[in-house]
């Protein structure tokens, strides 16, 4: 996979709490108990989508950007978009992409939550 740095990225981010679906082979990103990313494995356990969450007039801007990012894969295709994890899609940009599903999932929880999360 070419961005090897995504699970120390996730990790590093308050409230972040990472888990495997071993009957969905995702490993799973979530705060406040709901999900804002996913690295889809294959049956030989190599990523083959990581799965976040946008905005949906920004996720069908960037589908018609990049080849590499297309609709949810198995999610809601209006919400979620999924980029092939040996695609073309910079570094910059995906990190920034991962950020935006983080304070979006965030910004979703109880105002309470947000603040015991955030300190």
């Amino acid at each position: 996979m070419r961005y090897h740095w995504i699970d120390e990225f996730l990790l590093n981010k308050k409230g972040v709490v990472k888990d495997y679906k071993e009957e969905w082979k995702w490993i799973r990103y979530q705060i406040g108990g709901k999900m804002f990313a996913a690295i889809c494995l294959d049956e030989k356990d190599a990523p083959y989508y990581i799965t976040l969450k946008l905005e949906p007039s920004e996720g069908d801007f960037l589908r018609n950007q990049y080849d590499d990012i297309i609709p949810g894969y198995y999610m809601n295709k209006m919400h979620w978009n999924s980029i092939k994890p040996d695609g073309e899609v910079p570094d910059d940009l995906v990190k920034d992409l991962l950020e935006k599903s983080y304070q979006l999932v965030l910004g979703s929880l109880s105002k309470k939550m947000q603040m015991e999360i955030l300190g």
